[in-house]
């Protein structure tokens, strides 16, 4: 198959002039291989070199999980409040946030160089680049899923339970997953443009770690604050994966209804964005 695909009058591929409306889940569906390829590609690539190879994803999570807790436990003499579900070691608590931060925060700032660190992609072949995004998340959700099995195994160790709920998980990550990728998308788009946001998205992201329910608890702050914190997504997500996987009851199943409503909004919108203004990629690169 020729990798050169016909072009109209503008010089754009006329397959991707009459598919560039289509939804975000259309690249993913017509390029599977491709994308599970670069997922591969993706995950194993992060730890090729490394004398554990693909075990630092596991023992990465136990490193940064041993520094937040000593850093806000034993140093800060942080306490999660009992009314506030503090009836779980601090630790769990804490990872329960971090492991949602990790994965939003590693999609964020990645997302502004995907297309930028791929010229080729953009100038030299006929390349699907609204796929970039795809692997990126599902690279992300695989470490979130390895943290996920860390979270596990230290409940069993702690407290020797797990509740039933907990496999509930992945109906809390899936509309989290499809706002990622609308963020995803659109941040790839202006990356391109404006090469500053790869310099501010990881301060953005750190913010939005102190900025939510991951450290502490929202009851416990002012009402102006809780209003901030509340507009924060991480805040509901991490909130809701707590009632799942530590206190044993059901998510909020209108919240979770609305929040895949707006995850599915913000990706369609997302990608259209993404569609409409690739065609100037190959000029500013």
């Amino acid at each position: 198959m020729s990798l050169i695909a016909p072009r109209d009058g503008s010089g754009v591929p006329v397959e991707q002039k009459q598919r560039r409306w289509e939804g975000p889940f259309a690249a993913l569906v017509r390029h599977r291989s491709l994308t599970w390829e670069l997922s591969k590609r993706e995950v194993l690539g992060r730890y090729r070199g490394a004398s554990f190879g693909l075990a630092w994803s596991v023992i990465s999570p136990f490193m940064m999980l041993g520094v937040y807790a000593f850093a806000f436990g034993a140093v800060l003499k942080s306490r999660w409040p009992h009314e506030a579900g503090g009836d779980h070691p601090y630790a769990v608590i804490l990872f329960v946030g971090l492991i949602l931060h990790g994965f939003f925060a590693e999609c964020l700032t990645r997302a502004p160089t995907l297309v930028v660190a791929n010229p080729n992609f953009v100038k030299r072949v006929v390349f699907p680049l609204d796929v970039l995004p795809w692997p990126m998340v599902f690279s992300a959700l695989f470490h979130a899923l390895t943290n996920f099995i860390v979270l596990i195994l230290l409940m069993v160790a702690l407290e020797r339970r797990l509740p039933a709920t907990i496999v509930l998980l992945p109906v809390i990550m899936a509309p989290f997953a499809l706002l990622t990728l609308g963020l995803s998308w659109l941040l790839a788009s202006l990356g391109v443009y404006f090469r500053d946001i790869s310099q501010i998205m990881p301060v953005l992201a750190s913010a939005l770690l102190f900025l939510s329910s991951a450290i502490i608890p929202v009851s416990i702050l002012t009402p102006g604050l809780q209003t901030l914190f509340h507009l924060n997504p991480l805040t509901f997500f991490i909130d809701q994966a707590r009632m799942v996987a530590l206190a044993g009851t059901a998510p909020d199943w209108d919240g979770l209804a609305l929040a895949t409503l707006v995850g599915a909004v913000m990706a369609w919108l997302g990608h259209a964005w993404f569609m409409a203004t690739r065609r100037g990629f190959a000029d500013v690169l």
